[in-house]
């Protein structure tokens, strides 16, 4: 069933170490309905930096470097409480759910607590025609903002600007 929102969706991403099976999460990011938007580098424990991978593709998308992580990243079980402190009952929408599911479930794991927040996917809020226009719009908004690193939090506000854009499109429509 699609849900309605009376105001724009909080939006959750996370970047990674690589992508597919043994990546895991090393920064998170989210932008709140009110616009404010948040960030924390994570800290990988050191098993998961030896028996996952490091992908030089994703290094070079999201610009992050593994000697960054391992001096300015927050330890996995302070950003697991983070999250649950700052979303706790929110609801918040990922354009890469099964991705950013996976990467938020190996965090809350290895931190041994529980996600307080539910993430959804973003097609579920999005009419057949914002679907349609999700793409254009989304590369309008990117360029609009203008963001020079490819992060969480930067991309969390182009996916929240781009579900604005396209619900300007479909009040136009009609």
């Amino acid at each position: 069933p699609k849900v309605s929102l009376k105001q724009p969706p909080a939006v959750i991403d996370v970047e990674a170490s690589g992508f597919g099976r043994g990546s895991y999460p090393i920064e998170v990011g989210f932008v709140l309905a009110d616009g404010q938007s948040f960030c924390r580098l994570i800290c990988p424990p050191e098993h998961w930096t030896h028996w996952t991978h490091w992908d030089e593709e994703a290094e070079q998308l999201h610009g992050i470097r593994r000697d960054v992580l391992m001096k300015h990243g927050r330890p996995v079980v302070d950003v697991a409480k983070w999250l649950n402190e700052q979303l706790r009952g929110l609801t918040l929408y990922s354009d890469g759910w099964g991705n950013d599911m996976s990467w938020i479930g190996l965090l809350f794991d290895e931190a041994e607590c529980t996600p307080l927040f539910r993430i959804e996917t973003l097609p579920k809020i999005l009419t057949e025609s914002q679907k349609i226009h999700w793409r254009s719009s989304r590369d309008e908004v990117a360029q609009r903002l203008g963001f020079e690193r490819h992060r969480a939090s930067n991309d969390a506000i182009v996916i929240q600007q781009t579900w604005l854009a396209v619900q300007k499109l479909d009040i136009q429509k009609d």
